[in-house]
């Protein structure tokens, strides 16, 4: 998507839309509850296995977010939206920590919590069923191999659909949400599925990015109330009095561990996770207290992970258990590395706070790592966005002034990918010194260099040319 939007590819452009459209209509998708299941066994995403993941739902929320404002489709807003409900439904502990996972299975069988059979579906909803059913292809002998059951998804656009039924839009999808709002209050009283209600570390930093980047594209402030609840979980569950993070929440981890104790175990993805997500709540609110705390994890991560003749990072610090061999975690999975994630926080602070040593430390990580991309590119994703920064360039944006908050919604409606933005009514970081002025203002900075100050967003763009 980023490559599409900064190299002006429309082939990969309409690749990234199929396939954005694709999932959404899939039966890997909850079309009732919202939100992912963990991979699909078959070629076009229909019949899923039905665990429900935070890490992967995390990232499909910053996805479709993202999305949302390179293409606003009203899909990717409405696919944003119910994997926040289903999260925070579903996933989330009375004090803000998110869950592991919902397990496939409910009453011994894998997915019966969210399949249907046609006369479950007529029983429900009576006169209105046919529509429903027609919607997402529900059938008397079933859609997949479990006899008369169906899992449901969509084939036919919104648009397509009303016309072939001679249907208003607006009414078909009146009714279907009425309708899906029956069907989720009757599967609502069935046995649900197992919880896995780990609080780990690393997939709530994934998750409240995700947050932060559905705040930037929506500007809804339920999400950012969300993001702040779990960003203060984290500060009191998961990081230790003296600034180590701590891998799965437990009812004593906000009491911390203080000098003498013996450190919490986590890796590298914990420290760089929240990190990342730090840096982007920053990004949403102003408020320089999450980049001090982004800081602190990320000089521990150097003290305690960094292995500088090699210019990489290990997965587990010094002083755990020593292993027969202490590894490196390079490649992108499911979850971006440990390293590639790292390499792209020390560029954001290297960048917000001129500090040279993060900057030296993210080149030398990705120089290691530049050589393999070529030969296995699809195991490194999150580290050729990194490439395609210094090969397109980054902007810093700074916002400063009373109305920074207004500027800045209004900015996050172009689609910039290659930016950090930074500012506020006021603010200590070096990139905002003598930016203060009797009236609020846009810089656009690059390779160190700011362009004139613009007080409004128009004015603001023109300094970034044709990449808008």
């Amino acid at each position: 998507m980023r490559y599409a939007h900064l190299a002006g590819d429309q082939n990969v452009a309409v690749a990234v839309k199929l396939t954005l459209h694709k999932m959404a209509f899939g039966g890997i998708y909850d079309h009732i509850g919202g939100g992912f299941a963990r991979y699909s066994g078959d070629g076009r995403w229909h019949v899923p296995h039905f665990e429900k993941m935070l890490y992967d739902n995390a990232q499909l929320l910053s996805l479709y977010s993202e999305a949302w404002t390179w293409s606003p489709d009203p899909l990717y807003e409405k696919v944003a939206d119910e994997i926040v409900r289903f999260i925070l439904l579903e996933l989330t502990s009375p004090d803000f920590g998110f869950y592991s996972a919902l397990d496939a299975d409910s009453e011994g069988k894998e997915g019966k919590f969210y399949i249907f059979t046609k006369t479950e579906i007529e029983e429900i909803l009576g006169a209105d069923a046919g529509l429903f059913c027609i919607y997402f292809h529900i059938t008397d002998d079933g859609n997949w191999e479990e006899e008369e059951s169906n899992v449901l998804f969509r084939r036919e656009s919104d648009d397509q659909l009303a016309k072939k039924l001679g249907l208003p839009v607006e009414e078909l999808l009146r009714r279907i949400e009425d309708s899906r709002q029956k069907v989720f209050e009757a599967r609502i009283k069935r046995i649900q599925p197992g919880l896995d209600n780990k609080i780990l570390a690393s997939w709530n930093g994934l998750m409240l990015k995700g947050l932060c980047d559905a705040y930037r594209a929506f500007n809804k402030a339920e999400y950012l109330d969300a993001a702040l609840k779990n960003a203060d979980f984290i500060l009191n569950s998961l990081i230790s009095g003296d600034g180590r993070c701590i891998r799965i929440a437990t009812p004593k981890s906000s009491e911390g561990g203080g000098e003498g104790d013996t450190p919490p175990i986590a890796f590298l993805d914990d420290y760089a996770n929240i990190g990342d997500a730090f840096i982007a709540l920053y990004e949403v609110t102003f408020n320089e207290q999450w980049l001090v705390q982004a800081i602190q994890l990320v000089d521990t991560a150097i003290d305690h992970f960094y292995d500088a003749e090699n210019g990489i990072f290990f997965y587990t610090a010094d002083d755990d258990e020593q292993l027969i061999a202490r590894k490196s975690e390079i490649l992108d999975g499911v979850i971006p590395s440990s390293n590639s994630v790292m390499a792209r926080n020390l560029k954001k602070l290297g960048l917000l706070f001129n500090n040279e040593s993060y900057l030296a430390i993210s080149a030398q990580l990705l120089r290691n790592i530049v050589p393999h991309i070529a030969r296995y590119s699809s195991s490194y994703s999150n580290w050729t966005m990194l490439l395609m920064e210094e090969v397109f360039g980054s902007y810093e944006i700074a916002i400063t002034g009373q109305n920074c908050e207004d500027m800045r919604r209004d900015l996050e409606k172009n689609y910039i990918p290659n930016k950090i933005i930074l500012g506020g009514k006021k603010g200590s970081l070096p990139l905002l010194q003598d930016k203060f002025g009797a009236v609020s203002q846009i810089f656009i900075c690059k390779d160190k260099t700011c362009g004139l100050p613009a007080i409004n967003v128009t004015e603001a763009l023109k300094q970034i040319g044709p990449l808008i």
